[in-house]
């Protein structure tokens, strides 16, 4: 089983930057899961995909925040990170962190961090 416990998420005027967390626990992580990323959901709207990358580095991106928003991982923490650069309005959203596990053969999720970015 795998639990994933999120931080980082706040206030911030545009153009500001946060940098949510990702922590992963249970057992057999690092040699177990085949991708981290983030998703958010803005009120009234669907859920996105923001970021991914895989145990091996490779990354994905959403085409509004491949220039703003940089994803990361430590393998030995089994953590992944999104530092969000420059914020919009329109990132405003709960950010939610999530493992993908060919061996578990799921998708995990985390609870979500409110992101909220004033005009």
């Amino acid at each position: 089983q795998v639990e994933l416990v999120e931080s980082g998420g706040g206030l911030v005027q545009t153009g500001g930057s946060l940098r949510l967390s990702c922590a992963a626990s249970g057992s057999a992580l690092s040699t177990n899961w085949n991708y981290m990323g983030w998703y958010r959901q803005a009120p009234g709207k669907s859920r996105e995909k923001v970021a991914t990358i895989n145990r091996d580095g490779i990354t994905s991106y959403a085409d509004s925040v491949k220039d703003r928003f940089t994803i990361s991982k430590d393998n030995i923490k089994n953590q992944v990170d999104l530092l969000m650069n420059r914020l919009k309005p329109e990132d405003t959203a709960v950010y939610s962190c999530t493992l993908g596990s060919n061996f578990w053969g799921q998708t995990f999720w985390g609870q979500g961090t409110q992101v909220t970015v004033s005009s």
